[in-house]
Formats: C-alpha cells, structure tokens, sequence
C-alpha cells in the first residue's frame, strides 16, 4: 500500500508539472511601472508565455519597500501560478529595517537571479572632485560635510555610501529622497555633492558629460566605463556592491519547474535581440540555479543584516 501510495503521488506531481499552466500566471512586481524591476519583469513576461504557452500577467502591487507584493507572494498558493519578480530589497534589506510578515529565508523558492549592475560614484560636471582619491581626502580634511544622496534610507545606494564610510574611516551627510528621479534632479543641479547611483541610471547622464564618475562596486571594471576604476582597485576592500533582480515563487513549488523556469529565465536574457540590450544599459546577466540564488539569498541576507545593525540604519 505505502508503494501504491507514493506511485500516485509521484503521477499526480508529475501530471501537475506537465498541465502547468493551466490558468493565468500572475508575474507580481512589488514597485511601479517604468524602473528597472518592471523593465525586467516586462522583458521576461512574453519570452516566457511564448515558451509555455497560456497566458502570463504583470501585476505591479507597489508599496512599503516592495514587502507588500512580497507579502502577496508568499501567502499565494505554491503551484507555479505565482512568481515574484524583485529587486534585492524584499529579499534581503528590507526585513532588517521594517516589520515584515514572511520570512525571507523560509517562505520563498528561490529560481534565478536574472541580472545585475553595479553602483556608481558620481559626482556633478562642475565638482572640484575629479578622482576618489580626491573625494576621500577631502572627506578626511572635512568629515560630515560631504552630502551623499540616495533614493531612500535602507536603499542600494545609501548602504553603499554607508559601506564605502565604514572601510575608509570616513563620514559623510546622507541625504535620503523617495526615489532616483529626485536625486538625478538635485544632483544635476547642484543641490548635493554626490551619489551612488546604479549604473543604468547613472549612465545617460554621464554620457552626456553632465556627471562625473569616479569609482564603481563591481568586482572588474565595467565595459562601459573602462576607465573609472573599482573600489577594490583603490584599495577599499570588500565593497562590492550589485543592485540585482530575481525570481521567486511561494515556497513549495515542484523542483523541475523551478529548473524549467531558470533554464527559460536564462535563454530569454541570452537572446540576440535581448542581451546587447541588457549590456548597453549596464547589466549583467547572472541566471543562475536556483541552488545558486539559495545560497546567494542567504549570504546577502546575513551581509546586509550585519551592516544596518552596525550602523545603526533605520527606515524611513
């Protein structure tokens, strides 16, 4: 009987796995439309319904950092119906800074981080600032004074600046505001001295020779700017930083479609028609196992937990 009984169920999960979708695939993106995490969700959602055919819908459910779509996710049913597209702060920042009610380490599977882009130092064309060196020594002749701004406290770029201060020794005014499009303003104005911007964002305006650049988090330097060196260079020390976008699902979901999906995941980013894009722009494309973004999931979450403590970072 205990043999009978595992038969079935192995049938049923198989039967389950080949009928799948049999309904609408909902792709909730927890921020609105038009920013990074939206572009990726929007540039997956026809790859995949062309592969698997049914019907596959964004739905944006902005909100509190992203933990409200996250949330949403984790409480739908686990049969593949459901996938979560994000940034990394529902996965990682935000229950370090915020109540949230799931758990980040329990309650997602985890299929593939898509892509990722490193974070830039800029500064204003007019900034007497031309090289980090210059920045950190003024820094070190004028602590507190120098203005970083960032799209939010508990954001990619503010934990950078947060990071760069604590392996210089050096300090600086954060200046949080409620999204990227502010800090490119003010910035653009000269209103504040310099930001950690992600690459995409930042590199319009660098191209147009309206920001400088002067160091970036990635582990090598960037093609696209092949001349600005890494912190790791200039010998600041484990301070890479990547502001990245995943899929997940709710905990649960068979094993071979968490495979299927990141092995579709992966090929739609390779495209000829899709990656140059991605490069252009300043992302890398990661697609990794699902096993991969475990553990990745897992070091991140312990590594951004350690930094807000020690920082003492708080939310907004």
């Amino acid at each position: 009987m205990k043999k009978l009984l595992c038969a079935l169920g192995a049938t049923m999960t198989l039967t389950t796995a080949m009928a799948w979708p049999d309904k609408t695939v909902t792709i909730v993106v927890p921020f609105p439309p038009g920013g990074s995490t939206d572009m990726i969700a929007r540039t997956l959602q026809p790859k995949l319904q062309e592969k698997f055919g049914g019907t596959f819908v964004i739905d944006n459910k902005p909100g509190a950092t992203g933990t409200i779509g996250a949330t949403l996710v984790t409480r739908a049913a686990p049969d593949g119906h459901t996938l979560f597209v994000s940034s990394l702060g529902p996965y990682v920042i935000a229950p370090h800074l915020t109540k949230v009610t799931y758990d980040a380490t329990k309650d997602f599977d985890y299929i593939t981080v898509a892509v990722q882009a490193p974070n830039v130092l800029v500064v204003p064309a007019a900034s007497p600032h031309k090289s980090m060196a210059d920045v950190i020594a003024y820094q070190k002749a004028n602590p507190g004074k120098m203005t970083f701004a960032s799209s939010g406290n508990g954001s990619s770029d503010h934990l950078t600046a947060e990071l760069y201060w604590q392996q210089t020794g050096t300090s600086g005014v954060h200046v949080p505001y409620k999204g990227g499009g502010p800090v490119m303003t003010d910035l653009l104005g000269n209103q504040v001295d310099s930001s950690f911007m992600n690459i995409n964002t930042a590199m319009p305006q660098i191209r147009a020779g309206k920001l400088r650049a002067l160091s970036i988090t990635s582990a090598q330097r960037s093609s696209l700017l092949p001349d600005v060196p890494t912190l790791d260079e200039l010998g600041i020390k484990d301070a890479n930083v990547y502001s990245w976008q995943a899929v997940a699902a709710p905990k649960g979901i068979p094993a071979d479609l968490k495979t299927k999906l990141q092995a579709a995941i992966k090929d739609a980013l390779n495209d000829p028609a899709i990656k140059p894009k991605l490069l252009e722009v300043g992302f890398e494309i990661v697609a990794n196992t699902p096993e991969e973004f475990t553990k990745f999931q897992a070091a991140e979450f312990a590594r951004w937990k350690k930094l807000i403590e020690s920082r003492n970072i708080k939310a907004d």
